[in-house]
């Protein structure tokens, strides 16, 4: 594995150690534009793909892939374009999502890895369950929503042993923010399942941008 060499001011600061954490990154808002730097602060990081494709069956169905091919007639044939959509987690609170495109499989597969690294967020997580009380980080704090395109999502807390109650490819995502309880809604065009891991991305950045009152964060046991 090659070296890493930053480009960036604050790929400097991160390689000389003069920033320890992706906290501080997050807290004050810099933009990550190297992938690097999240590999460096988090190397416990583990990626999953959401199957946003679908191979052709013999009856119409077909099994669901992690990429989804598109092909454009040029003068020398048909030219093939993959796309994925990669998620990124510590399972303990840190979550990204990205996607990526090339005319190369293996390409679009890292295009999409490096850019949910660049999206990382922080979430927040609880006990907001009325019903459990535990007061430990299990679940989410309270209700959230979020949306992509015509897809609108509904996150709520769950008491501890309930699990993850949505889609394989919400489960996904939620297990590795570091969820291990929820209840989910969903509207609209759900098969579009790129709009879909969006939707519940834009979910758990509510975690983050909502105001909590401080005996809230006592009493529902959030981070």
């Amino acid at each position: 594995m090659e070296e890493w060499i930053p480009k960036t001011r604050l790929g400097k600061l991160v390689k000389s150690g003069e920033i320890k954490s992706i906290d501080e990154i997050l807290r004050k808002g810099w933009k990550i534009m190297e992938p690097e730097i999240v590999d460096y602060l988090l190397p416990d990081l583990e990626v999953e793909f959401i199957n946003i494709g679908q191979a052709k069956g013999k009856f119409g169905g077909g099994q669901r892939r992690p990429f989804k091919r598109t092909q454009k007639k040029v003068r020398e044939g048909a030219r093939n374009k993959y796309t994925y959509l990669a998620v990124v987690g510590n399972r303990n609170g840190y979550i990204g999502i990205g996607k990526g495109s090339s005319r190369e499989s293996l390409v679009a597969r890292q295009r999409a890895i490096a850019n949910a690294k660049k999206n990382i967020i922080k979430i927040r997580r609880g006990c907001g369950d009325w019903e459990c009380g535990c007061r430990t980080p299990h679940s989410l704090p309270f209700v959230v929503k979020g949306k992509s395109g015509s897809v609108r999502i509904i996150l709520k807390p769950a008491p501890r042993g309930t699990g993850l109650v949505l889609p394989d490819e919400g489960k996904k995502i939620l297990a590795l923010a570091g969820i291990k309880d929820a209840w989910s809604q969903s509207f609209g065009q759900t098969r579009s399942r790129i709009n879909y891991a969006y939707a519940i991305f834009d979910a758990l950045k509510k975690t983050v941008t909502m105001k909590v009152p401080k005996e809230y964060i006592k009493h529902g046991g959030v981070e």
